[in-house]
C-alpha cells in the first residue's frame, strides 16, 4: 500500500497540535514539557513565555517552584544547548546523547584539547561541588588552580552531569550560572543508552512529528547513523511529504484536519518550532528567517503566529507589548492580537 502523503499544511497543524499551540492545555508543567520535547532556554524567560502560550492558567511562579522542587531540570542537553525537561526525562535524555556530545566537542575543539585529561577535570569539579552548588566562576577558578585551561570548562559537563540550580536561570535571576551535581540533586538512575535514545526519539516525534530521520538528527545533535537502529526497533508509522521524502511518526500522533483554525500565539526567543529541524511545517516562512534569526545578534527575535505562521515580532517595553507586523493583517487578526497582547502584558507585570 502506498504511504499517505502529508501536505505542508497538514504538517503545520500536526506540529502546532503537538506543541499545544492549537489550544492551550490543562496538563501540568511536567507533562507539558514531556509532550513538547522540552523547551530550549538559552534565555531563561523564554521557558516562561513558551509555557504561558501553551498551558491554561500558567503563572510565572509555577515554573520557578517546579525548578526549586526538582520536578523540572534545567541543563545542557540536545545540541549542547540549555533545555528545561522533566526530572524523569533528564537522566534518560542525558544518557542518550552523552557519547554524541563528547564526540562533537572533541572534534570541534581538537586543536585546543589535545592532551587534556577531561576525566580528571570532571573529578576536580565534582570535588568542589560536594559542598553544594557553586557559581560558574568558582568552578572555572578551581580548574585553573589545577592547571586546566579555560577551554576545559566548556567540556567538563560532558564528563560530569551538571544541572543549573535555581534561583539562577529563572525569570527573576536570568543568568543560569549556578551549577550542582545531578547525582546529588536527583534520585539515582542508571538508564542504558538504548533506553535513553528510545525516549529521545519518542519525545521528538511526540512534540514535532511526523518528521524525517534527518530532522531527528538536527534536533538531537546525533548522527543519522546513530539514530537508524533506534528507528528500526521502534514501532512507527510512515508517511511521505509532498517531495516524496519519508516521514516517521508515533502510532497515535495527532494529525488534525489541515483546516483546523490556528489562534494567535506569542512565541519566545529560540523556540524550537522555528529551528531548522521543523522547517517542513513552515511555521517560520523561509523568506522571514533572516528577520527572526539575525546573524548580528546572539539570539532570535520573539515572534507572534497568525494562522500557524510567523507574522511579526514583539517586545516588552515600558509595561506594554510592542508589535512589529511583517505584513498587512485583517481587522479580526488585529483584534485577536490586541486581546492576546493585553494578556501577555499582564503576565509580564504580574
Amino acid at each position: 500500500m502506498a504511504e499517505r502523503v502529508l501536505s505542508t499544511r497538514e504538517l503545520n497543524r500536526a506540529l502546532l497540535a503537538r506543541q499545544l499551540l492549537l489550544e492551550r492545555s490543562g496538563v501540568s508543567i511536567v507533562r507539558g514539557l514531556e509532550r513538547i520535547g522540552g523547551l530550549q532556554t538559552q534565555y531563561a524567560p523564554s521557558a516562561y513565555i513558551g509555557l504561558w502560550s501553551r498551558l491554561r492558567s500558567f503563572r510565572r511562579q509555577d515554573l520557578t517552584t517546579a525548578l526549586e522542587r526538582r520536578r523540572v531540570i534545567q541543563a545542557t542537553l540536545m545540541r549542547v544547548t540549555i533545555h528545561m525537561v522533566s526530572a524523569a526525562d533528564y537522566p534518560l535524555l542525558t544518557e542518550a546523547i552523552r557519547k554524541g556530545r563528547r564526540e562533537w566537542w572533541m572534534g570541534v575543539q581538537r586543536h585546543q584539547v589535545e592532551g587534556l585529561d577531561m576525566r580528571r577535570a570532571a573529578a576536580v569539579v565534582r570535588a568542589v561541588l560536594r559542598d553544594g552548588p557553586k557559581r560558574q566562576g568558582e568552578l572555572v577558578d578551581a580548574l585553573a588552580a589545577e592547571g586546566f585551561p579555560r577551554i576545559a570548562w566548556s567540556g567538563v559537563g560532558l564528563w560530569l552531569d551538571l544541572i543549573r540550580v535555581p534561583p539562577s536561570g529563572t525569570w527573576d535571576r536570568r543568568r543560569a550560572d549556578q551549577y550542582g551535581l545531578a547525582e546529588d540533586w536527583l534520585p539515582p538512575s542508571r538508564p542504558t543508552e538504548a533506553e535513553g535514545q528510545d525516549l529521545l526519539v519518542r519525545r521528538y516525534l511526540g512534540g514535532f512529528g511526523p518528521a524525517s530521520i534527518n530532522d531527528m538528527a538536527s534536533w538531537t545533535g546525533l548522527r543519522v547513523n546513530a539514530l537508524r537502529p533506534v528507528v528500526d526497533r521502534l514501532r512507527l508509522r510512515r508517511f511521505r511529504d509532498e517531495a516524496g521524502g519519508e516521514l516517521l511518526d508515533l502510532p497515535r500522533g495527532p494529525l488534525p484536519d489541515p483546516e483546523t483554525p490556528a489562534p494567535v500565539r506569542f512565541i519566545p526567543t529560540w523556540d524550537a518550532i522555528l529551528l531548522a529541524h521543523a522547517r517542513r511545517a513552515q511555521v517560520l516562512p523561509e523568506t522571514l528567517r533572516p528577520r527572526v534569526f539575525d546573524t548580528k545578534t546572539p539570539h532570535s527575535a520573539p515572534t507572534f503566529l497568525v494562522d500557524g505562521a510567523v507574522a511579526g515580532a514583539w517586545r516588552y517595553e515600558k509595561g506594554r507589548i510592542r508589535l512589529e507586523p511583517f505584513g498587512c493583517m485583517s481587522r479580526e487578526t488585529r483584534r485577536d492580537l490586541e486581546e492576546e497582547t493585553e494578556r501577555l502584558a499582564v503576565f509580564h507585570a504580574d
